[in-house]
């Protein structure tokens, strides 16, 4: 197996056991990207500068890319892409005559059972934007795509990469529950299999400690918004310390800021670095995280009440499966204040949250399941290219 991720996460490819290829920009720089893109001062901005802008985001590497990829790739039996730079891939899985798998954490085909957390009649609504988001991505990555496919020697291409990956039947791959989104493996009859949230559930140093925590005391509420740039870390934490103790909870918090000694000491609350999920939410008495796709599971399959606070990516519709799924509520990350966290925490505290992110939690998928499910799938591609 080779790995080709962003350089910031080869090693954790390797943590893992495998060999990673740096491969692409770094992913926790496009997301700083993305955010600074998405800030509401975007909107002072002309029109061209803000189709060049959202075009560098989705293009930076492609070329370098494509010439990492076809290297890597010579030889295999398959290749599998994500959900971003998914037209490098086909190009080069085209180049070789070997299936390609999509691999998608939410999502990503048009349909009807889509949500946003701003809509008030999401379903049509959101359809048209995933088409026209498509449309968008398809004219932003043209030229780059075409380059790549003059220098494979390929045909210039009649239709977008997601297109011509539907006409060719590739496989692809829900990495997420179809309890997630009601009605759309209905919808999707099968052509599109549900394997669950992917995860490693690894154990991290600081389990065994925030599980003697967590035991001293009241169940506490872990927040935590993974990758999503924090503007003010110390202030956030102030907020949430400040929200806590009006209502009498305890707080585990994700904290990654350096110089932590620099934040006020809160006897109600502790600051941790990763942690397993896997271990810790099933102790905790809700979560408030991001809206990520892996917390968002971990938080379901814990079967404990949540609060997303969005921002960016993926994470409105996640916020918006957390309020159909009635096993919490969302907010704006950039709209949140103290007295807003306050109401919002005393509202999935409520007794019915938590009956009803039990009852969720059964229709969760095991991760080893998950694993053994996809992996099945990516063999069974594998060897039907040989017949």
């Amino acid at each position: 197996m080779r790995m080709a991720v962003p350089p910031n996460l080869v090693g954790f490819v390797e943590s893992a056991g495998l060999a990673g290829v740096a491969y692409g920009p770094d992913s926790q720089e496009q997301i700083s990207d993305v955010t600074d893109f998405l800030h509401p001062d975007v909107k002072t901005r002309d029109p061209i500068s803000l189709w060049r802008a959202g075009r560098d985001l989705f293009i930076d590497g492609w070329a370098e890319m494509g010439r990492t990829l076809v290297a890597l790739a010579d030889g295999a039996d398959l290749l599998v892409t994500g959900q971003t730079y998914h037209g490098v891939v086909a190009n080069v899985a085209e180049y070789y005559g070997i299936p390609l798998v999509g691999l998608h954490h939410v999502p990503m085909r048009v349909n009807g059972q889509l949500s946003l957390p701003f809509l008030t009649a999401p379903t049509p609504v959101v359809r048209s934007a995933m088409r026209a988001l498509w449309w968008v991505y398809g004219r932003i990555t043209k030229d780059p795509e075409d380059a790549q496919r003059r220098e494979l020697g390929l045909p210039r291409a009649a239709a977008p990469a997601a297109k011509r990956m539907a006409e060719r039947g590739s496989l692809e791959i829900q990495a997420y529950d179809e309890a997630c989104f009601p009605g759309l493996a209905a919808e999707w009859n099968g052509r599109r299999p549900f394997v669950g949230a992917l995860t490693l559930e690894l154990p991290t140093d600081a389990d065994d400690e925030v599980a003697s925590w967590i035991a001293a005391g009241t169940p506490p509420i872990y927040f935590g918004f993974g990758s999503t740039p924090v503007q003010s870390p110390a202030d956030t934490i102030a907020m949430i310390a400040a929200a806590c103790m009006e209502l009498g909870e305890r707080a585990l918090i994700y904290s990654g800021v350096s110089g932590s000694n620099r934040i006020p000491h809160y006897d109600h609350v502790k600051l941790a670095g990763l942690v397993n999920y896997a271990v810790v939410f099933p102790i905790c008495r809700a979560v408030v995280h991001h809206g990520g796709a892996g917390t968002m599971a971990a938080g379901l399959r814990a079967g404990i009440p949540m609060l997303v606070l969005w921002d960016v990516a993926d994470q409105p519709i996640w916020a918006a499966q957390v309020t159909r799924l009635k096993v919490g509520c969302a907010r704006r990350l950039s709209s949140t204040t103290r007295k807003s966290l306050v109401a919002d925490l005393r509202r999935i505290l409520a007794p019915q949250y938590t009956t009803r992110a039990r009852e969720i939690a059964t229709r969760m998928t095991k991760p080893g399941e998950s694993v053994a499910a996809a992996a099945d799938l990516l063999e069974g591609t594998a060897l039907r290219r040989f017949g």
